[in-house]
């Protein structure tokens, strides 16, 4: 076998450990586009947590996407600021509110849902801010497309396992995981990945003896850990 369905068998074979080590998750129930777009982007460089009381705290002050829209940026910062990087993420999502009412005339993404894949990707990716990872998110628990998010953890996990190069993109891994993994994978792996990059392959101190991936992980052989 060559170098990619090597890469490709060690694939399956981390999706299926993975399964069997932390379970099949269960598909969540289809969340509002809009609001999955606005706390992706409020999720970034963002822990869980923090993200859930930003996006808390931004639908309590502003109920409607429309009050949203007309409030000022300060006024938006000032809402998502426990979420850290408000002077960035707060004029992003007023701009995009104003860029979708220009464009279609009210504050709804529902209508992606009536469009391909790769039409939806390039859709969001046309906002400022928006790249392949959030795209994705709004894809695959908003909308119940396959696309496969590739978040710091899955990165992380990806490139220790030598699924990419030690320092492919993140695009380049979503491109890569996204051509060798089954569409129907796509949602439990990336959230077993997720689960393990939190629980075990963390980014200080693996724990590597605890392992489940440990017989065929790269960065264990080559770390000597």
């Amino acid at each position: 076998m060559n170098d990619n369905s090597d890469r490709a068998a060690l694939l399956n074979w981390v999706d299926a450990t993975l399964t069997g080590a932390y379970g099949e998750p269960q598909l969540k129930p289809q969340q509002e586009p809009l609001g999955e777009l606005v706390q992706t982007i409020l999720s970034q460089n963002t822990a869980d947590i923090n993200t859930a009381r930003a996006y808390a705290e931004l639908r309590r002050r502003f109920p409607s996407w429309y009050d949203m829209m007309h409030a000022s940026v300060d006024e938006i910062a000032d809402a998502i600021r426990i979420g850290g990087l408000a002077h960035i993420k707060a004029p992003r999502i007023k701009a995009i509110l104003e860029q979708l009412y220009a464009e279609r005339g009210s504050l709804d993404l529902s209508y992606l849902a009536d469009m391909p894949v790769d039409e939806v990707r390039r859709h969001l990716t046309r906002f400022h801010g928006v790249g392949n990872k959030t795209a994705a998110c709004v894809l695959l628990f908003a909308l119940h497309m396959p696309a496969l998010p590739v978040d710091t953890h899955v990165l992380r996990v990806s490139q220790r396992l030598g699924l990419v190069a030690p320092k492919a993109t993140a695009d380049q891994t979503q491109a890569w995981l996204e051509a060798k993994l089954d569409p129907a994978r796509y949602y439990p792996f990336h959230l077993n990945m997720i689960h393990h990059g939190r629980v075990c392959c963390l980014a200080r101190n693996p724990r590597c003896s605890s392992c489940p991936l440990a017989a065929r992980c790269r960065f264990l052989f080559t770390s000597g850990t």
